[in-house]
């Protein structure tokens, strides 16, 4: 097992907005391999490359149906529907937070090979595609907060980093 470091808020790197993947090679592969190994260590179910140091834009998901890569992803049709969903987040450990995005959505991207694709997608796999693209945008889910819930979340997790036990903040 190769994994990679996950970093937690308020690490900087949350922050970057990514570059986009140019070189589709056995060293992209051995990247993937690495954040897949990371994100089934810490029992997610979606990684950005961003939250493992990476300013590449590049996404995994495995909700229950196999691996899925996503390099250079954008959201390019988003349903007017939408639908309220609690999410968490791995580099936001404790923390739960309340957030509406579509329902449904069509999603442009590449595979690990670069093949282009085009695809829609709904339910939990639009919700955690939206989580990872956000990531890649340097949007964080406390982001979703207003300002006062916000600056708790902010505390809790502070505190956290210290040493104090994990939050468990559902917002």
């Amino acid at each position: 097992m190769n994994t990679l470091e996950l970093k937690e808020y308020p690490d900087q790197c949350l922050r970057i907005k990514t570059k986009p993947v140019e070189r589709f090679d056995s060293e992209l592969e051995s990247t993937v391999r690495a954040m897949a190994d990371t994100m089934y260590l810490h029992q997610g179910i979606g990684l950005a490359a961003t939250q493992v140091g990476l300013g590449l834009n590049l996404m995994i998901i495995d909700i229950g149906e196999g691996l899925t890569v996503f390099t250079n992803p954008k959201v390019v049709e988003r349903s007017s529907k939408k639908d309220k969903m609690e999410e968490g987040c791995l580099s936001l450990p404790g923390v739960t937070v309340n957030v509406t995005r579509p329902e449904r959505i069509k999603v442009r991207a590449q595979d690990i090979h670069g093949g282009a694709f085009l695809k829609t997608y709904n339910g939990l796999m639009a919700k955690t595609i939206q989580h990872e693209v956000d990531h890649l945008n340097g949007k964080l889910l406390i982001d979703y907060l207003n300002p006062l819930l916000r600056l708790f979340a902010d505390r809790k997790l502070s505190r956290q980093k210290n040493g104090a036990k994990k939050p468990n903040l559902r917002i």
